[in-house]
């Protein structure tokens, strides 16, 4: 396969890929740091997103004597894009993860998570308790499973112009815009302040995608952006969507977990961020602590130095404790 990430396009050092075969599938991996050091850090990017995503984090977290593993999880990259939907379930998705630990001889690691990946790694410590030092969220908080599976949930709250829910009940229609859109949708996407709904029924990643007029100012440099459409133009969206598509059966999934998270947790929130946050975070993740930076959705990108000065700040504190 060919490497998605072409080095001439952006001016930042990001590490080669090595491809690891891990839970049935092919993973893309960018690790840098030393091994076995004792201080794994894995980090998860979301949607539609790429390890790239993670760029401005790794100098600060080799420096600090950190091991950093960045997968392009399943269905991104150049990793596995299984074609049944079902093979994007949680269980799936964390099991990619503790075969990576598997995989570098680690018993547990730190997870860091923002967006879909802060989903995955928040669901760790459910199905996988013994295999998690702490966590690390930016973006999303913890999902606490209720009463009705999610999509029925979010389609009764937000109504059916939601983008989680257009994903599911009209299957392949965003997918299908979104190819045929793809550097305008990411061009798009990739703004500060961004938002994602709109009045039309299910058009909100659409509308993105066929918006002719700048949404805001940019997060990154054409050249950075390049390594985002460039991955996705080779991979297409359904794989990544299809992650939104086993959001019911994670519900099932998880239905037998301990819904307490008992790890020490740093949740990381953009207040410009249209994610609201969860005010109850501490009852659910007792040992939380939670900071505010004053950005948008996409914070490690939005306010590098921020998010590493309080990343570090709190690793430290757990290293010494």
């Amino acid at each position: 396969m060919t490497n998605v990430i072409n080095t001439r396009l952006h001016p930042i050092e990001f590490p080669k890929p090595t491809m690891i075969s891990v839970n049935g599938v092919e993973l893309e991996i960018f690790e840098a740091g030393q091994r076995n050091a004792g201080k794994p850090l894995v980090l998860c990017h979301g949607w539609p997103e790429h390890a790239f995503s993670w760029r401005y984090q790794v100098p600060a977290l080799v420096e600090a004597g950190y091991h950093v593993i960045i997968p392009n999880q399943r269905g991104y990259g150049n990793s596995s894009r299984p074609t049944e939907v079902t093979a994007y379930d949680i269980e799936q998705l964390t099991g990619d993860l503790i075969g990576l630990l598997d995989h570098y001889g680690y018993e547990e690691a730190t997870f860091v998570g923002h967006d879909w990946g802060a989903n995955v790694v928040w669901s760790l410590p459910l199905l996988h308790p013994n295999r998690v030092k702490g966590v690390i969220a930016l973006a999303l908080p913890y999902q606490l499973r209720g009463e009705k599976p999610w999509i029925a949930f979010l389609e009764e709250f937000f109504g059916s112009d939601h983008y989680f829910v257009h994903f599911n009940r009209q299957v392949g229609v965003a997918d299908a815009i979104l190819d045929k859109n793809t550097p305008q949708f990411l061009r798009n996407m990739f703004r500060k302040n961004v938002a994602l709904s709109a009045p039309e029924p299910g058009m909100a990643m659409i509308n993105l995608a066929k918006a002719q007029a700048p949404l805001g100012e940019p997060i990154m440099s054409e050249r950075e952006l390049a390594v985002f459409i460039s991955a996705f133009e080779s991979t297409g969206f359904t794989s990544s969507i299809n992650w939104y598509r086993n959001l019911d059966r994670n519900w099932h999934l998880l239905a037998n977990a301990n819904p307490i998270i008992q790890q020490p947790a740093l949740m990381i929130y953009g207040d410009r961020d249209m994610i609201p946050k969860f005010e109850g975070l501490s009852k659910v993740v007792p040992k939380v602590e939670v900071v505010s930076l004053d950005c948008g959705h996409w914070i490690q990108q939005e306010l590098p130095e921020e998010t590493n000065q309080a990343i570090l700040a709190w690793l430290e504190q757990q290293d010494v404790s």
